[in-house]
């Protein structure tokens, strides 16, 4: 999908449905853990993202969706005189539409109509800067599309003849359907070239022995700024917007040990994200699997961030990631007033800081240390000078607690992992 928003800011209109009946076991089917209320103002923060101009926020209550129109055709009118009235060229829908819902809107509002999903799509095909975010990107809007085929009437059911079509021809339908599926086919090749070297990455990741941390979290939660905090990386984008950077980054980050650790920034997650775009960025996603501790940052002046937390975890779980440990970051404390942060912290064995004014960091600092050092055991070792570089390796992947020296080298007590105390045992007997 390209977005083809004005460079102007564009006037839209929200519609949210409210189901009575059985709403909560549907939410918690679907993973909504939040209130029609909150998902339109969280819709609201999408739009504002794409430069929108929310100018009403309309929901309704229904027993169920409207099979033709969603809304109902009544409520459906109504929205339409609204949006010629405050000049609205687009309604969106906070749920997901049927092909037959999205023709039946836009004819009767004669608005551009876009469900949650679409608006998503719309951010991040916005947002990709790398060459695989964008085939990730594309991936997923080419999925979304091929369920948008169907639906239209006799206008994508036009018969053509010719060479290569069946029979008398070859339904217009079936003709763009075979189209987008060869462009999906092509993209995730692309993207499997792309995957291989990741894993390539990984591999050397792990065979580098340096301890890897990954920070999660619902988007803009400050993920981002906390990476820039932790890493020294100053070209990383900072911005206070929903989805702000999608690439993720791995940079070396010193302890305050002198440990070396890699730390990455990965893509925030949202309620209701798209099937389609976990199933494209999974490998980027799958960044937090690799990770010996994930940083769940945790936006504290929301008023949903309990909510929010909630859906990180389950995202976390369909990823596999559910039983890596983690600290949890309750990030822009300094945006809070009558909020104790500090309880909420404890009850997740958490960590209040400021990610912008480095608050609690050194805090943070120690935690990764303490979660690194539980997977690591000590060990005593008497290192002759002409097997020095052991020593060096020593400093490099794990945490000297004693020295002692004479003529013929040191004796040294550390703690290491145990994958590197197997391998630095082999060294010194061989």
């Amino acid at each position: 999908m390209k977005n083809n928003l004005d460079n102007e800011k564009t006037r839209a209109i929200i519609c949210s449905l409210d189901i009575r009946t059985k709403s909560s076991k549907n939410r918690e089917k679907a993973h909504m853990l939040l209130t029609p209320q909150e998902s339109a103002q969280e819709l609201t923060a999408l739009a504002e993202t794409l430069d929108m101009e929310v100018c009403d926020v309309i929901i309704q209550q229904r027993m169920s969706p409207d099979p033709a129109t969603y809304l109902g055709r009544g409520k459906a009118e109504e929205i339409a005189q609204i949006a010629k009235d405050l000049g609205a060229s687009y309604v969106l829908i906070d749920g997901q539409l049927s092909p037959t819902q999205v023709k039946n809107l836009q004819d009767i509002t004669e608005a551009t109509v876009l469900d949650r999903t679409e608006v998503i799509l719309n951010i991040f095909a916005e947002r990709a800067t790398t060459k695989e975010g964008k085939l990730q990107v594309e991936l997923a809007t080419r999925r979304h599309e091929l369920t948008r085929l169907t639906g239209y009437g006799t206008v994508l059911s036009s018969l053509g003849a010719g060479i290569g079509t069946r029979g008398p021809g070859e339904q217009k339908l079936e003709v763009d359907r075979r189209v987008v599926r060869d462009r999906i086919s092509l993209l995730s090749k692309e993207l499997e070239k792309a995957k291989k070297v990741r894993e390539v990455q990984r591999k050397q990741r792990k065979e580098s022995m340096i301890p890897h941390v990954a920070l999660v979290g619902y988007t803009n939660a400050g993920k981002s700024t906390l990476f820039k905090a932790l890493s020294g990386e100053q070209e990383v984008l900072c911005d206070d917007k929903l989805f702000a950077t999608l690439d993720p980054w791995t940079r070396k980050c010193i302890l305050p040990s002198g440990k070396l650790v890699l730390i990455s920034d990965t893509v925030g997650f949202i309620q209701g994200l798209p099937h389609d775009l976990i199933y494209a960025f999974r490998s980027t996603l799958e960044e937090s699997l690799d990770a010996d501790v994930l940083i769940h940052v945790v936006d504290i002046s929301s008023p949903i961030w309990a909510e929010q937390v909630q859906t990180v975890e389950q995202v976390l779980k369909d990823l596999g990631a559910g039983e890596v440990p983690t600290i949890y970051a309750f990030n822009k404390c300094d945006k809070v007033r009558d909020v104790n942060v500090a309880e909420i912290a404890a009850e997740y064995r958490g960590i209040p800081i400021s990610a912008l004014y480095g608050y609690g960091l050194e805090d943070l600092f120690m935690r990764i240390e303490k979660e690194l050092l539980s997977k690591t055991k000590i060990v005593s070792w008497k290192i002759p000078y002409v097997m020095w570089d052991v020593l060096s390796e020593i400093r490099e992947y794990g945490t000297i607690l004693e020295e002692v020296y004479d003529t013929n080298g040191a004796q040294v007590t550390c703690r290491l992992a145990p994958a590197d105390i197997s391998r630095l045992s082999k060294k010194l007997s061989g």
